[in-house]
């Protein structure tokens, strides 16, 4: 399989796969009461007059539950096997790279989304191994590496990483029974089945929604189109989970959760628990509040060695970083006009 053929799809399905994880977790939870019974003193006898016994002390109320903190979750995109990705949350170096990376920053008030796409051919520099493109992170050192990679390349904290494959997404997508997706203009798919897709809202089934997030050689700036298209996916999947209450439904949960699971390797963090609060957070998050774009960059060029790579532009990462720091990401995408997929 030709790895410029074959994008790490499952990114797509990135914050589809936590939410439909976190669902199926809560769903098949039992059903707990919320509050315990009170205790009572068995009446005494109405012929024999009692003693008043001492009033039970109140159970306690459960502590508050402190307010969500921002966190940042980085989706690592790779065409992996199943052996591969053991060895890659094992930190060794194995032969894969990361063919697609969002870092995915909650704010801590959770009334937005923020997705920020790495463009995979970044050139950058790798901890301990100097200047590379930033997806080889994950081919020299694992999972821990490419979180490390992000993480000196933003300034961030990454609390959570997740890596996907793609050998669930079309399943996936056929199981919501398609996807809208308004597509700006018109273009021809120039791999497997060669789909053309006319402008206006397309409802793609599984094969056409992988010929679509991978489709790179049908544009004038190739990769950056495909980001946008992929970011775009996401948007529109999310709009239908939402809008049809598809996390709601048993059968729904369970069929996605069986597809994509397989397919998903956590960092070690993320357990039931840690989903289940962080569903529970998302609850009041509007699903239109969900923004994406790519960090900036300086363009293409070529390395040292001849590799095509993007160039960074260390001024807008920079910024990029401090907005992040500093809680005002959304203001800095309205100054630059970076909202979904620019």
């Amino acid at each position: 399989m030709h790895r410029r053929r074959t994008i790490a799809l499952a990114v797509i399905a990135g914050l589809v796969v936590l939410a439909v994880a976190a669902a199926a977790f809560l769903l098949n939870r039992p059903r707990t009461e919320t509050s315990a019974p009170v205790e009572t003193s068995a009446p005494a006898p109405e012929t024999t007059p009692a003693t008043p016994e001492p009033s039970p002390t109140p159970t306690p109320a459960p502590a508050t539950e402190p307010p969500p903190a921002a966190l940042n979750i980085l989706l690592i995109g790779s065409d992996s096997r199943v052996n591969e990705r053991a060895a890659a949350a094992s930190g060794a170096a194995s032969d894969q790279r990361g063919d697609a990376l969002v870092f995915i920053h909650l704010p801590a008030d959770r009334q937005s989304v923020y997705g920020i796409s790495i463009m995979r051919d970044l050139w950058v520099d790798i901890p301990g191994h100097g200047a590379a493109k930033v997806n080889a992170g994950l081919e020299l050192g694992g999972v821990p590496l490419m979180t490390q990679t992000v993480e000196a390349l933003l300034g961030q904290h990454i609390d959570h990483t997740v890596m996907l494959d793609f050998q669930g997404f079309a399943a996936m997508t056929d199981a919501l029974g398609g996807v809208d997706v308004d597509i700006k203009q018109a273009f021809q798919g120039t791999v497997d089945d060669f789909v053309y897709f006319p402008a206006g809202v397309n409802r793609l089934n599984g094969l056409q929604a992988l010929a679509f997030v991978r489709e790179r050689h049908a544009f004038a700036d190739g990769d950056y189109q495909r980001v946008r298209n992929q970011q775009t996916f996401l948007k529109a999947m999310m709009a239908k989970l939402a809008a049809e209450g598809g996390l709601q439904d048993r059968n729904t949960v369970k069929q996605l959760v069986s597809t994509v699971l397989p397919h998903v390797t956590v960092s070690p963090g993320l357990n039931v628990e840690t989903l289940e609060h962080l569903a529970f957070s998302l609850r009041s998050t509007a699903p239109g509040n969900a923004v994406f774009f790519t960090l900036p960059t300086a363009g293409v060029g070529t390395s040292w060695d001849g590799q095509s790579i993007v160039l960074q532009d260390p001024a807008a990462t920079a910024a990029v970083s401090a907005a992040l720091s500093s809680g005002t990401l959304a203001d800095y995408i309205a100054a630059h006009g970076l909202q979904n997929g620019n």
